[in-house]
């Protein structure tokens, strides 16, 4: 049976990657891709997002432009990891596919009123102002969601972006702290599950070996993007954050954490968007999502390269 999924998005390479795992999965149903600002302004995350799916050949997915900034917070870019485009690395045609003329928050609010109850799970890759947006604009579809499976936040691993914040909850801790809050079951793959899913050598030289168009992309795209965090942390590689949330969807069994309160930091500039993690169950903090902390890499990169394979 196939699960259908929304894929909420700021493509940036790893969100690229992560897109064309659930294209190459068959037991997902990609309803749609709902773009967001974060990683590089909506513009070029819609440009991105139909660029990618052009490249999986598959023109039939539809792809929604949302919110181009965050709920009450200034947009915050990350150009200076995934380059002025977004996808910087390898050069690709400019998309000739069409945006979907809805709103990607009236898509989302659509959709869930018309499934089934408990039947669709939420893919954020990026800020979380889409999700957000969508829940308060129509709160009755908070109880159709299955499950959200989101990339953010950070416990061990402290922040990427502020010494206490990940990138995609700093950017709209607000929205973050609507989502945390909302009661949907949460799944939240963090820094310190993906700083443990690091691009090798071999790993990208094996996503060349495809000798397709998808592969020679995903290694040019991993070779810019791991540039950036071999000269920040002094790591072999760098981590393919967002394609552990589909990985999660496909073999949970690859990952390791626990169920624990999660709270958004919104009042202290210092901390703001900090994901306070309750991971040692120290306050009486009612537990709202499961938090990984580890992945076997072999088996994700395996997996990865499996299903990049099939597109």
């Amino acid at each position: 049976m196939t699960r259908k999924i929304i894929i909420d998005t700021d493509p940036g390479q790893d969100d690229a990657v992560a897109i064309l795992l659930a294209l190459g999965s068959p037991e997902l149903e990609v309803l749609g891709i709902t773009c967001v600002a974060g990683n590089v302004p909506l513009a070029l995350t819609t440009k991105n997002a139909r660029i990618i799916c052009e490249l999986a050949g598959r023109r039939d997915v539809k792809i929604f432009a949302g919110c181009d900034r965050p709920l009450l917070r200034p947009l915050v870019t990350a150009e200076y990891v995934h380059g002025k485009t977004g996808l910087d690395g390898i050069a690709l045609p400019d998309p000739t596919m069409p945006l979907q003329d809805q709103h990607a928050v009236d898509f989302l609010i659509e959709t869930l009123r018309r499934e089934a109850p408990g039947t669709v799970t939420l893919c954020p890759l990026g800020p979380l102002t889409n999700i957000a947006t969508a829940f308060r604009r129509a709160p009755e579809i908070v109880l159709k969601v299955e499950q959200i499976v989101l990339m953010g936040g950070a416990c061990f691993e402290a922040g990427n972006t502020t010494p206490a914040a990940e990138f995609n909850i700093y950017v709209d801790p607000q929205a973050a702290e609507i989502v945390f809050k909302s009661g949907v079951p949460l799944v939240v793959v963090p820094l310190d599950a993906t700083h443990k899913a690091l691009t090798t050598r071999p790993r990208i030289e094996a996503f060349r070996a495809l000798n397709t168009p998808v592969g020679a992309a995903v290694a040019s795209w991993t070779d810019f993007f791991e540039r950036f965090d071999r000269a920040k942390y002094g790591s072999e590689g760098a981590p393919l954050h967002d394609p552990c949330v589909i990985a999660w969807l496909l073999r949970p069994d690859l990952f390791e954490g626990r169920f624990i309160n999660v709270e958004i930091e919104t009042r202290s500039e210092l901390t703001m968007g900090m994901t306070v993690a309750d991971w040692w169950r120290v306050t009486p903090r009612e537990p709202n999502a499961l938090f990984l902390r580890e992945v076997d890499a072999e088996g994700f990169y395996s997996l990865l390269t499996e299903r990049l394979s099939r597109l």
